[in-house]
C-alpha cells in the first residue's frame, strides 16, 4: 500500500560439506516467510596432495561457483530488495587466503560476482591428517572443547610442522564461510564468530579469546588468526551490488550451521531438539549464565556449543542415526540375494517397517552404536535378551529403532532434560520423517509432547538471525 515502508528481505546463505543453500527471508504479517530458495551440489572434493587419503579438502572455486548459481536462480526482484546477508557454514574448517588477492570481481548474467584468486583448497572438518599421536604432540589447549582433527588450529599445526612453506603463501584464514564475508565486505583483516572460534581450537570461550600465549609458545603463526565477533553481529557491508543485491547491505558475521539449523526451529527455551537423519542430535539450552568447564571431559557424552546472547547449547551428538537403519536393511538385502531372490531396498525398507506396526513391544535389546561414538569409538553394537518368541523382522526392526533413540537419550538423559526445564521436544530429520515406528519409538521414551515437521534449514536460521 502506498506510504507503508519496504518489507525487510533477507538472504541466508549456508555452505554446507556437500552443497550451497541460499534462502531469500521476507517479512509478513505473521512474521518472516521464506519467498524462494535453491541448492546446488558443489561436487567440490579434491584430492590433497600433502596429506594423502587422510586429507579431505574441497576445491574453493567450485564452492562459489555454485554459490553464484543458487543466487542466480533466486527471483532478481526479491534480490535487489535484500537488505541483510546471514551466512553460515560448516565448523571447524579452514581455508587460507592472500588478503589482497582472495578475489576478483567479474560481471556476470546477474550483475557483479566475485572470483577466488589466491586462495587454497578448503581443509574440511572431515579432514582425517591429525593422528591421535600428532594431537598428543601438540600444547594442552585452555579450552573447553578437545582438540580433535579436522579442526583449524590442529590443520595449521600440521602445516607448520609437515609443509611450513605452505603456510608462508597467505596471510589470512578462516572458514569457508568467513572467506566470503570477508570478499563481501573487503575486510582487511578476517573476523569470525565465537561459533566458529570455539570449534577451531585453542579459543576460549570465557575469556573470548585465543591461547595466543600457548600458541606463540610454540611457534604458531598467530598473525593468521581472525579477529573474534559476537554471534549475531554485523561484520561490514558489500563493497558493491551483488547478483543484484544492492551495493551497501549489511552482511553478518559467519555463524555456525549447527546453531542456525537450531535456531530455525527452536522458538522456545524449554524446547529440545531431536534430529534424526543420517546421524542424530538431541540438542537443549542451557540456562542463561551457564559456562561450560573450563577443561573438555574427552569420556563426556555431551558437547557445549556456543550459541547467540552469550547462551550454550547442550547437544548429544550420535553417529549411530538412520545409518544404522540403512545398514540393517542392505544386510536383509544381502542376505536375500544369497537366497537367490531380488529385492529392492526400497521395497524392503517399506515392508519391514509395515510388519513392525503389527508388533507393539518387542523383549529384544539392541545397542546399536554400529558406527561407534566420539566418546567411545571402540564401542561396537551388541544384541541382548534374544528369545524364540521375539525373532520375527518386525519384532527387530522395533528393537533396532528403540535402541536408535535409547541410545541418544543414553547420552542426553532424560532426567537431565527435565531438570533443565524441558517442556517439549521439536522431530526433524528425514529418518524421523520416513519412519513411524521410530516416531512411535520417540513418544514412548520421551515424557514431553513431540512435534513433527519443524524442519532445520542453516540458511534459514542464519537469515533468522539477521
Amino acid at each position: 500500500a502506498a506510504g507503508r515502508p519496504a518489507l525487510p528481505c533477507v538472504l541466508g546463505i549456508d555452505l554446507g560439506t556437500t552443497s550451497v543453500k541460499a534462502a531469500l527471508l521476507v517479512g509478513a504479517e505473521q512474521g518472516q516467510v521464506v519467498a524462494g530458495s535453491c541448492s546446488r551440489e558443489t561436487q567440490a572434493h579434491a584430492s590433497s596432495l600433502e596429506a594423502g587419503p587422510q586429507g579431505m579438502e574441497q576445491n574453493v572455486q567450485r564452492i562459489i561457483r555454485a554459490l553464484n548459481e543458487c543466487l542466480a536462480a533466486l527471483p532478481q526482484q526479491q534480490l535487489q530488495k535484500v537488505t541483510h546477508i546471514g551466512i553460515s557454514g560448516q565448523m571447524h574448517g579452514i581455508v587460507f587466503w592472500k588478503k589482497d588477492k582472495g578475489c576478483k570481481w567479474t560481471e556476470c548474467g546477474t550483475g557483479p560476482a566475485f572470483e577466488p584468486e589466491d586462495v587454497s583448497h578448503l581443509i574440511t572438518w572431515q579432514d582425517g591428517r591429525c593422528s591421535p599421536t600428532f594431537l598428543s604432540s601438540l600444547p594442552l589447549p585452555q579450552s573447553h572443547v578437545s582438540l580433535a582433527t579436522g579442526f583449524g588450529c590442529a590443520t595449521i599445526y600440521w602445516y607448520l610442522k609437515k609443509s611450513p612453506d605452505f603456510l608462508k603463501s597467505y596471510d589470512a584464514a578462516g572458514t569457508i564461510h568467513d572467506y566470503v564475508v570477508a570478499m563481501l565486505c573487503d575486510l582487511k583483516k578476517p573476523l569470525m564468530s565465537v561459533q566458529n572460534a570455539a570449534s577451531w581450537g585453542y579459543f576460549n570461550s570465557r575469556s573470548n579469546s585465543w591461547n595466543t600465549d600457548i600458541l606463540k609458545k610454540s611457534g604458531f603463526p598467530v598473525h593468521l588468526l581472525p579477529e573474534v565477533g559476537d554471534p549475531g553481529s554485523i561484520a561490514g557491508s558489500t563493497i558493491c551490488a551483488w547478483h543484484g543485491i544492492p551495493k551497501g547491505a549489511k552482511v553478518g558475521i559467519a555463524l555456525g550451521d549447527f546453531q542456525c539449523s537450531v535456531y530455525s526451529c527452536l522458538t522456545e527455551r524449554t524446547d529440545a531438539v531431536l534430529n534424526i537423519s543420517t546421524s542424530a542430535q538431541l540438542t537443549v539450552s542451557m540456562p542463561p549464565g551457564f559456562q561450560p568447564p573450563e577443561t573438555p571431559d574427552p569420556s563426556s557424552a555431551i558437547t557445549y556449543f556456543p550459541y547467540f546472547n552469550g547462551d550454550y547449547l547442550a547437544v548429544a551428538a550420535s553417529l549411530n542415526g538412520g545409518n544404522v537403519l540403512a545398514t540393517f536393511v542392505d544386510m536383509v538385502s544381502r542376505w536375500t540375494e544369497e537366497l537367490g531372490f531380488q529385492v529392492q531396498e526400497s521395497a524392503i525398507y517399506t515392508k519391514i517397517i509395515k510388519a513392525t506396526l503389527d508388533q507393539n513391544d518387542s523383549k529384544l535389546c539392541i545397542h546399536p552404536t554400529v558406527f561407534g561414538e566420539r566418546h567411545m569409538p571402540e564401542q561396537l553394537a551388541s544384541v541382548a535378551n534374544i528369545a524364540i518368541s521375539d525373532l520375527s523382522l518386525g519384532h527387530v526392526t522395533r528393537a533396532l529403532c528403540r535402541g536408535i533413540v535409547e541410545n541418544l537419550c543414553s547420552m542426553l538423559p532424560v532426567q537431565h532434560l527435565m531438570e533443565t526445564g524441558v517442556r517439549r521436544v521439536l522431530g526433524s530429520g528425514s529418518a524421523l520423517a520416513r519412519n513411524e515406528v521410530l516416531r512411535q519409538e520417540v513418544e514412548r521414551i520421551f515424557p514431553f509432547p513431540v512435534v513433527y515437521g519443524k524442519d532445520v534449514d542453516a540458511a534459514v536460521g542464519a537469515a533468522m538471525v539477521m
